[in-house]
């Protein structure tokens, strides 16, 4: 959510912004939020003169009935009942009017930074950087979920019969595997300064608003029925709204963060759920990064965010590249993303298996996250997130570039302490 002051001081700015973004349909919310915005401040107005009448005039009552005038007391009683009650109205007016503004307000997009390349959608996304050879096999290299099921490692049509679409049972070394390398990230970003958390997989309504638009809420979120409550889609969602409302000292940022959930998605949209594979499901599990830090140095651990992720899928030997995310391409609350993708040797292509967002203050504003600044101001923090990793998407890419022509699976030497010293699986 944008500040209101520069719709007020700035309304072509803000609406340049949506222009680049490609949603031209929300252009006229600006100027809404303007009219609307005048006449809260004039109700608001009308509202603080009459408090301050009716302070005086209970003032005045006091002296009158001192001096025994019992009658002009009384009429400037009944004049303060009159004014209560517009103060009532003006108040229930000034209510809605602020409702009105914050429902156009959090549609509109957040500023996105001058750095992000202009494009209507992810075809237009620009690559950045590759680190690492991509490696064509000498041999075909099977599906994802062949090379699973000659491994024993995965049941899809139990989990269809249980559960339907978008679902599975991990089994035997792959579960074995996928809890290993969930478990290596967590290490791997504890070593390097983040501290580790188990959030509530759970939150309130009122959070899910805080981290994401509307759009991606129902998107992606799963509601618990009769309750206040829905399935996180990532742990950011948990982990940014455990400060809600907090004011923190300046000293204490910046907060670097590292987090496991489950996750859970509906993927209703454009992608959906693929028929056969675990690339696009409705559950899984996620090592997430997550940092609350100065407004001056979210450009900062933007970069070392991304970085991480990289230098965690090369420690594994798989080729990934960074591209970054077009304007049309950004969630409404991003101000700067991009995507980690990992090489396929099957489809001879990268695919996403992360991304990276600094979101500035959208989050903090809407969530209420401020700071108290060694000068004495207070300011909103900026928030940012990145996927570690997420298997079993991530399986994917482990599985195809680690392959071998007899079907086992080498398992690199930094993954081996945790799957039991296994030099390969198969």
């Amino acid at each position: 959510m944008l500040d209101i002051n520069l719709i007020r001081e700035n309304p072509e700015l803000v609406k340049e912004n949506i222009k680049k973004k490609f949603q031209d349909e929300k252009l006229p919310l600006v100027d809404e939020v303007i009219d609307l915005d005048i006449k809260f401040r004039q109700t608001k107005t009308k509202a603080d003169e009459l408090r301050a009448e009716r302070n005086r005039s209970s003032k005045e009552i006091g002296l009158l009935m001192r001096e025994k005038k019992k009658e002009e007391a009384e009429a400037i009683k009944e004049r303060i009942v009159l004014i209560n009650e517009e103060i009532q109205e003006l108040e229930q007016a000034e209510a809605k009017l602020s409702e009105e503004i914050k429902d156009r307000m959090m549609v509109i997009p957040n500023i996105i930074d001058d750095s992000v390349p202009i494009g209507r959608d992810d075809s237009e996304n620009v690559e950045v950087e590759r680190f690492g050879e991509p490696l064509e096999k000498p041999f075909e290299v099977p599906h994802h979920i062949d090379i699973m099921e000659r491994l024993n490692g995965i049941d899809l049509e139990s989990a269809r019969k249980t559960s339907g679409a978008g679902f599975y049972y991990l089994m035997g070394d792959i579960a074995r595997l996928h809890s290993a390398i969930l478990t290596y990230a967590r290490d791997f970003m504890i070593d390097r300064g983040f501290t580790y958390y188990i959030p509530p997989f759970m939150i309130h309504g009122n959070v899910v608003t805080g981290v994401m638009s509307f759009t991606e809420m129902e998107n992606m979120m799963y509601k618990i029925e009769g309750e206040d409550l829905y399935l996180i889609g990532t742990s950011e969602h948990s982990m940014i709204g455990k400060f809600i409302d907090s004011i923190l000292d300046e000293e204490t940022l910046p907060q670097t963060l590292t987090s496991y959930s489950p996750c859970f998605r509906k993927e209703v949209g454009a992608h959906g759920i693929e028929e056969r594979g675990v690339y696009r499901i409705h559950q899984f599990e996620k090592q997430e990064m997550v940092v609350v830090c100065n407004p001056e140095d979210s450009k900062y651990w933007y970069d070392e965010l991304w970085k991480n992720a990289v230098d965690f899928f090369r420690t594994l030997d798989i080729p990934v590249r960074t591209l970054e995310c077009c304007s049309g391409d950004l969630a409404d609350l991003k101000v700067k993303s991009c995507d980690v993708e990992a090489w396929s040797p099957r489809q001879k292509k990268y695919f996403e298996v992360g991304s990276c967002s600094n979101l500035g203050d959208a989050q903090a504003r809407r969530l209420g996250i401020r700071v108290d600044g060694k000068d004495g101001s207070r300011y909103f923090a900026h928030t940012l997130n990145n996927t570690v990793v997420a298997p079993p998407r991530m399986l994917i890419a482990f599985l195809e570039n680690n392959l071998n022509e007899d079907g086992t699976v080498n398992i690199p030497e930094v993954l081996r302490p945790y799957m039991g010293n296994k030099e390969k699986i198969g």
